[in-house]
């Protein structure tokens, strides 16, 4: 996702290349976006080379040339560059995979490990096939930090999706809220008048806690993971 100043620069761009030809000077695009030096626009044009929004052209005048738009620009039906032709085949394949996959919110990390302060994103997201959370109810994404569920196969840095419930049978894999500020996911069991957070990994030891300080937040209902 682009910043602000990402986004108008590179549309700026291609309006200017797309009359033109030619990419504007450095001196137009810092009074375009109204910044004070061109060492911001050297930036701003580094990030958008590294994200595959612009091109470096060798032996060409002002050597850049945008090879797409940002996602959900309202590209004019007359405009046939290239980048436009590439954005508009970006967005026919993300509203297909909109179509079939579900969006849910990725809340941040969530320690399998010692415990770490609950981390929450509100404006990230995350698309997962429907078939990957069961039945209804609402669910959110979160990313593993840390190895204490290795034996029941979460692994550091893999992503589960959890369900929204405040209530967890024994045995349940669920995120636990450790005296409001801790985020743990560990198997659940009550046993007496105690809660126990059990590991998955004969490396950590169970806590045991009094039920006031741990407050169900979700169930584990499915894992993601990335092969690098």
């Amino acid at each position: 996702m682009l910043t602000r100043k990402q986004r108008d620069l590179l549309l700026f761009i291609h309006e200017r290349m797309t009359a033109g030809d030619v990419a504007p000077s450095f001196e137009e695009m810092k009074d375009a976006l109204g910044l004070k030096s061109k060492s911001g626009i050297h930036r701003l044009i580094n990030a958008l080379v590294e994200r595959g929004y612009l091109e470096r052209m060798p032996h060409r005048a002002r050597a850049l040339e945008v090879r797409k738009l940002p996602e959900g620009s309202k590209i004019a039906p007359e405009d046939n560059t290239a980048a436009a032709r590439i954005t508009r085949a970006i967005d026919s394949v993300r509203a297909e995979v909109s179509s079939i996959f579900e969006s849910i919110p990725l809340h941040g990390k969530i320690a399998a490990g010692t415990p770490i302060e609950a981390i929450r994103d509100e404006n990230t997201t995350i698309d997962v096939p429907p078939d990957l959370m069961g039945r209804s109810g609402r669910h959110y994404a979160l990313t593993i930090s840390g190895d204490s569920m290795i034996n029941a196969g979460i692994h550091d840095g893999d992503t589960v999706i959890i369900r929204e419930a405040d209530t967890a049978d024994n045995g349940t894999i669920v995120v636990a809220l450790v005296d409001d500020s801790e985020a743990t996911l560990k198997r659940y069991r009550r046993s007496g008048n105690k809660i126990i957070l059990e590991p998955e990994n004969d490396a950590y030891e169970p806590r045991v806690l009094e039920p006031e300080r741990v407050k169900v937040q979700g169930h584990l209902v499915g894992l993601m993971r990335t092969y690098h």
